[in-house]
């Protein structure tokens, strides 16, 4: 089974995700901010990396930047889920290593194509 990392400090959306996620047949890890990301990432069996922008301690951008320049953690892939359109802040997050970008409030079943798509079943 390929674990995906939900990194966002919102229980909720962590939740959200993490029901989508189950359902389609992942495990899913938990993280409430790119402090917590960071960590878990690092404790390897990650397949995918759910991120979201504005969180407390490391942003997620500051996230894909560290997770980048981690030779252990710049291979994996990385999908911000926020509610920021900003064509700078989406910039900035694809030259940090983003591969992706879905806006909140997200449809599953986008969410699990981009999955799909990135790590197979």
């Amino acid at each position: 089974m390929k674990k995906i990392l939900v990194v966002d400090d919102s229980p909720s959306v962590r939740q959200q995700v993490g029901i989508a996620l189950t359902q389609a047949g992942y495990g899913v890890v938990e993280a409430v901010d790119g402090q917590d990301g960071l960590s878990k990432a690092g404790g390897g069996g990650i397949s995918l990396v759910i991120s979201d922008v504005n969180m407390p301690r490391l942003n997620g951008i500051e996230m894909v930047e560290k997770m980048k320049a981690d030779a252990k953690l710049a291979p994996l892939p990385i999908v911000m889920l926020t509610s920021e359109g900003q064509p700078t802040i989406i910039d900035r997050a694809k030259k940090a290593g983003a591969v992706g970008w879905i806006i909140k409030p997200f449809k599953a079943n986008l969410l699990l194509a981009a999955v799909k798509k990135l790590v197979g079943d």
